[in-house]
């Protein structure tokens, strides 16, 4: 394996594949390269962990890029509310922003 980032996050993650921070940044690393195991850790994330409030603005772009509307949809919808929930003014803010640019862009099409 000739990424060192990538290889360091696997062993944290097979040291506690149960901790969110593990999945989320392996599920970012994999982004760059593996779409597939992006997708299905972000998945897992948000089952397992879906107070994980980091994991939203993410995994819902990359349901987007992927063609994944509903998804898309439905993953923006829930972050904006958990981030109301958690008092999270700025991650709100940050994720209603990108929500309206993924609207923006999809009524382009």
């Amino acid at each position: 394996m000739d990424n060192p980032l990538l290889k360091n996050l696997l062993e944290f993650y097979n040291e506690d594949p149960h901790d969110p921070f593990n999945i989320y940044a392996l599920a970012l690393e994999y982004k760059k390269s593996d779409i597939g195991k992006s997708e299905a850790l972000f998945r897992k994330l948000l089952a397992e962990h879906p107070d994980y409030l980091p994991a939203y603005y993410h995994a819902a772009q990359l349901f987007a890029e992927s063609g994944k509307s509903e998804e898309a949809h439905a993953t923006y919808k829930t972050g904006i509310k958990l981030a109301q929930q958690q008092a999270n003014t700025k991650t709100h803010q940050e994720l209603v922003r990108a929500y309206r640019m993924f609207q923006d862009e999809e009524e382009e099409w």
